[in-house]
């Protein structure tokens, strides 16, 4: 075979590619017993999915969209993987956050987890992306709960990793198995519902099908549990309780790559449902965004945020942060214009920036500590460990919405496509939490460059393998601030994507 039709059959697998290939790794890695050799493969799995994400990328803006037939079984029959502009967009955010997670994850992982335990770590980190990934390019409806299975199961183990530094995070990796297992059983019951009135599984033949049947009780019942479901995984107040712990206590690396990707994945597929598989009932999809999504972002906003103001754990004070990050995400699908679904991809792509480079750079922290990161720790580490501390201002004002930070772009998309609706109340609701958000990371920028260290305080050494990738994603933090062309227009393409019909 010539190299041409290598690179035919390595095009048209270019969906199931960015599942498959960190999936089939993980095997390898898990034993291998050589933690930078398990560590190289994984950055070459992840950065395969990566490269795979931008083709389709490119593809979809050309073509529109790419489906994919496992073994050639045709759908409804079979298992389909659909790609669109929404899909290759969320696909490439994710790959792109997961592959400089894994080039960080090294050093990192190496100072909180047992060297013993590092080919698994890197087993369970790949089963985890490629478990989201799924989440996120499947079109099949049961297809995605396993999906959801095997990213759980594997985030779990990655939580619990954290054991070796803090022995809360097996308490919070159980909490996460939990309440995880809730919700992916209230998903699946949503789809024994759904099955039950249509006879199929493939979500674009399960749309049509919904569309002539109408709304019915088991419609209604199968659509509650299926949104209750994926709302738990995707930490949406007031099912956000596994969040917090589980951000807080994992390794750092694992925190960086969960915060990045996995709630996007969730809130990704709560967006598909709505606006893809439920189109054809209007009415109960605007009961859902009106009376539970809304409300409820705009609650996690708040909660969130006040929750972060009052902590002083550096890693627990981001993850109260995210909640109510995934609060204004979700409350741009809840408003469900094209504006607004637009602001929230936008908002996706930039707050796994925001967020995976804050959590990386407190692993940096953690590393030359020794310790856990507190505002009494974080006491004049900015002159002590200046590369580090200064992504991580870049990232935390990015995070507030300073101008000419990617954080900024975001704000200002969805507060004009808010005004756009004239929802007033709600435009006011989000710029004061905008400006309640300076208060907790006020306090971080304060300790760390206002306030001397003691004359007792050691030295503390940087490691390039931990700011090299840490200052990729804060200079991205910059470069969307500054243009954001390429992502808002990619965002405006997913929304028509979505609410067009998608799949």
């Amino acid at each position: 075979m010539n190299d041409g039709g290598i690179i035919a059959i390595f095009l048209q697998n270019l969906p199931v590619l960015v599942v498959v290939i960190p999936l089939l790794l993980s095997p390898v890695v898990a034993i291998i017993t050589a933690p930078r050799l398990a560590w190289a493969i994984s950055v070459a799995g992840v950065g395969g999915a990566f490269l795979a994400a931008i083709l389709l990328q490119s593809i979809t803006g050309s073509i529109g969209r790419v489906t994919y037939h496992l073994g050639n079984w045709e759908p409804p029959w079979g298992i389909e993987f659909v790609v669109d502009s929404a899909t290759s967009l969320t696909l490439v955010i994710m790959t792109g956050l997961a592959f400089l997670a894994t080039l960080y994850a090294r050093a990192s992982l190496m100072s909180e987890v047992k060297h013993t335990d590092l080919g698994k770590c890197y087993a369970a980190w790949l089963l985890a992306s490629g478990g989201l990934f799924g989440l996120v390019a499947t079109g099949d409806a049961f297809n995605l709960f396993v999906f959801l299975e095997i990213s759980a199961l594997s985030s779990v183990i990655l939580i619990s990793m954290g054991a070796g530094a803090d022995r809360r995070a097996l308490s919070a990796g159980f909490n996460y198995l939990i309440i995880g297992a809730v919700g992916a059983t209230f998903y699946v019951i949503g789809v024994g519902f759904v099955y039950a009135i249509t006879g199929t599984l493939n979500i674009a033949d399960l749309a049509a099908r919904i569309a002539e049947i109408g709304g019915n009780a088991a419609l209604y019942a199968g659509f509650g549990f299926m949104i209750a479901g994926i709302m738990v995984k995707a930490a949406v107040f007031p099912v956000h309780i596994w969040l917090p712990a589980a951000y807080g206590y994992a390794p750092s690396a694992v925190s960086s790559l969960l915060a990045a990707i996995a709630t996007k994945a969730a809130l990704y597929v709560l967006a598909r449902l709505l606006f893809t598989l439920f189109a054809g009932v209007p009415d109960i999809t605007e009961l859902a965004v009106t009376y539970v999504i809304v409300p409820l972002s705009l609650a996690g906003i708040f909660v969130g945020t006040v929750m972060a103001i009052y902590e002083k754990d550096i890693k627990l004070l981001l993850a109260h942060s995210s909640v109510a990050q995934i609060g204004y995400i979700a409350l741009g699908f809840g408003l469900a214009s094209s504006a607004s679904v637009a602001a929230s991809f936008v908002h996706i792509g930039n707050h796994a920036l925001i967020k995976g480079g804050l959590f990386m750079a407190v692993g940096g922290f953690v590393a030359a500590l020794g310790s856990r990161a507190n505002l009494a720790s974080f006491v004049g580490i900015g002159r002590r460990m200046p590369i580090t501390a200064t992504a991580f201002t870049v990232c935390g004002l990015s995070l507030a919405g300073l101008p000419l930070t990617a954080g900024f772009i975001s704000k200002l998309y969805l507060v004009r496509a808010i005004l756009a609706e004239d929802a007033y109340v709600i435009t006011a609701l989000v710029l004061l939490s905008s400006a309640l958000s300076l208060i907790y990371l006020w306090k971080i920028i304060e300790v760390m460059w206002m306030q001397p260290a003691t004359a007792k305080a050691p030295n503390l050494a940087e490691n390039p393998a931990i700011y090299f990738p840490l200052w990729i994603v804060a200079l991205a933090n910059i470069w969307f601030g500054v243009d954001a062309s390429w992502l808002v227009a990619a965002s405006r393409a997913s929304a028509s994507a979505l609410l067009g019909g998608g799949l």
